[in-house]
C-alpha cells in the first residue's frame, strides 16, 4: 500500500513537471462544467463547513488542513492556487490515503478535464 501511494505521488510529481507553461486557459463553459463536477463529487468531502458530529470540518478538508498545518496552502481545494491539471487528474484516478480512486465510469475523462480546469482556474496563465 505504501509503495502504491509513493508510486502515485511520484507519477503525479513527474506529470506536474511536464506541464508546459503558457498553455491557453480553458473556456468559461469548461470551468463552469468543472464546478458542477466538483460540487457533485468533491464538495461533500473537500468543501467548507462543519463535518460529522465532533469534527470541525469535512473529512477531505480536515485531512488537508492536517497535512498543510504549517503552510500557507489552503485546505479548501476550490481556493488553491498551486494545483496543476495533471496532478489533479492523477490524484482523482489513483486516489491518495483515505481518498478513493474514481473510475472513468464515475468521472469521465472529459469531466476530469473540466474538473482540473476548475481547480486550476486560480493559478493564472503561468501555471497552465
Amino acid at each position: 500500500m505504501k509503495k502504491t501511494i509513493s508510486t502515485a505521488v511520484a507519477a503525479a510529481v513527474a506529470l506536474c513537471a511536464s506541464v508546459s507553461v503558457g498553455q491557453p486557459r480553458p473556456g468559461a463553459a469548461t470551468v463552469d462544467h468543472g464546478k458542477q463536477v466538483y460540487d457533485y463529487w468533491c464538495l461533500p468531502c473537500h468543501g467548507g463547513g462543519l463535518g460529522l458530529p465532533g469534527f470541525a470540518e469535512l473529512p477531505g478538508t480536515q485531512q488537508l488542513r492536517i497535512k498543510y498545518r504549517d503552510s500557507p496552502i489552503s485546505p479548501l481545494l476550490a481556493e488553491r492556487t498551486d494545483l496543476a491539471p495533471e496532478f489533479v487528474k492523477v490524484i482523482v484516478r489513483q486516489g491518495v490515503s483515505f481518498m478513493p480512486q474514481f473510475r472513468k465510469t464515475e468521472i469521465s475523462d472529459a469531466d476530469l478535464d473540466a474538473l482540473a480546469a476548475y481547480l486550476t482556474r486560480n493559478n493564472g496563465a503561468s501555471a497552465r
